[in-house]
């Protein structure tokens, strides 16, 4: 090889380690076949020895980016304080992924209009597989919010979300 090509190769070979090193981070590909189950206790409404209230609002999980299933209630609590209970929730594992509530309507082809308008961060995903609760935190609205969404935020897509019906 001549003398003047081993530069070219030595920088073109530096080019693609860089680029491959912020594939992988940016995009980790080894949490397609990566899970992380969580089970967690639903909590019990103050006053009512081992009694659950009923939710003030529930619904299930529709596909978006990624196959997304389980079932989404907001319990009331003390204090007036409310928290989001997830159920048998099944998704993708994936980088950066929160729980949302957002007051954009739940569309089937993408979700990709959730964080167009107002939205409350929750708080990362415990977990994609199982049962787990977020707090939602004191003063929240939750007459404005509509949506409850598996969010990355590092590529701006819904993993899945669902539609929050009142009283259910």
């Amino acid at each position: 090889m001549s003398r003047t090509k081993r530069p070219v190769l030595w920088i073109t070979t530096a080019v693609v380690v860089v680029v491959a090193a912020v594939g992988l981070y940016l995009f980790q590909p080894w949490r397609l076949f990566t899970s992380n189950h969580v089970d967690e206790a639903a909590p019990v409404a103050s006053g009512q020895q081992g009694a659950r209230a009923e939710p003030l609002a529930s619904g299930n999980f529709v596909s978006h980016e990624h196959d997304t299933s389980g079932a989404v209630e907001i319990q009331p609590l003390a204090d007036g304080k409310a928290n989001l209970r997830l159920t048998n929730l099944r998704t993708s594992d994936g980088p950066a992924l929160h729980v949302w509530l957002s007051d954009q309507p739940v569309k089937p082809d993408g979700g990709g209009n959730l964080d167009d308008g107002t939205h409350v961060d929750l708080g990362d995903l415990k977990g994609n597989e199982g049962s787990q609760n977020y707090a939602i935190p004191a003063g929240t609205d939750l007459n404005k919010f509509s949506t409850v969404t598996i969010w990355c935020e590092r590529f701006s897509v819904s993993f899945g979300a669902a539609e929050l019906k009142q009283g259910a």
